[in-house]
Order: C-alpha cells, then sequence, then structure tokens
C-alpha cells in the first residue's frame, strides 16, 4: 500500500505533493541558517523522488550560492500531515 498524504490520497514516485510543515527532532537538531533554508520548503511544491523502505516519501531543494560557485540542499522524507497531493503521476 502506497504512502498517503494528509487527506488519505496516495503518494508514489512523480507525485506532485505540497509541503504544509516540518516537524521532528531531526529539524530542531540543524544549526540555525540551515533550518530557516529546509523551513522555506514549507508552502512549496516537489516531486517525490523516492519511496523508502518504510514507505516515507522524500523530497529534494537545492540552494544554489552563485557567488560562491557552490550549491548546497536537502532531502527530507515527509510525514502523511505534512503533506498534500498537488498532482500525483497517473
Amino acid at each position: 500500500m502506497p504512502p498517503e498524504d494528509t487527506n488519505g490520497c496516495p503518494v508514489e514516485v512523480g507525485t506532485t505533493v505540497q509541503i504544509l510543515s516540518l516537524s521532528g527532532q531531526w529539524l530542531d537538531d540543524l544549526p540555525g541558517e540551515e533550518r530557516a533554508d529546509v523551513l522555506s520548503m514549507v508552502g512549496e511544491d516537489f516531486t517525490v523522488e523516492e519511496i523508502d523502505k518504510y514507505g516515507q516519501p522524500w523530497v529534494r531543494k537545492s540552494w544554489p550560492d552563485e557567488a560562491e560557485g557552490r550549491c548546497h540542499g536537502h532531502l527530507i522524507a515527509l510525514e502523511p500531515y505534512e503533506m498534500v497531493v498537488v498532482q500525483n503521476s497517473v
């Protein structure tokens, strides 16, 4: 059975979801600037890149720093209450 969003809609690889919220000890443990970057993902749409063996969908965002010629990013797992399906892959 595929994972579901906050409304019980199925979530698969390729599904577009909007992040409603993020929470957990992992978030609290991030340094301030990194936490701010991750929290900026709330309200944005992402395509689910994978579903792990525990049934959690994963999404990714990158933040380029053109001035320094670098980029950093985060790949995060979402709980059902943290996302809503915007567009399904099927």
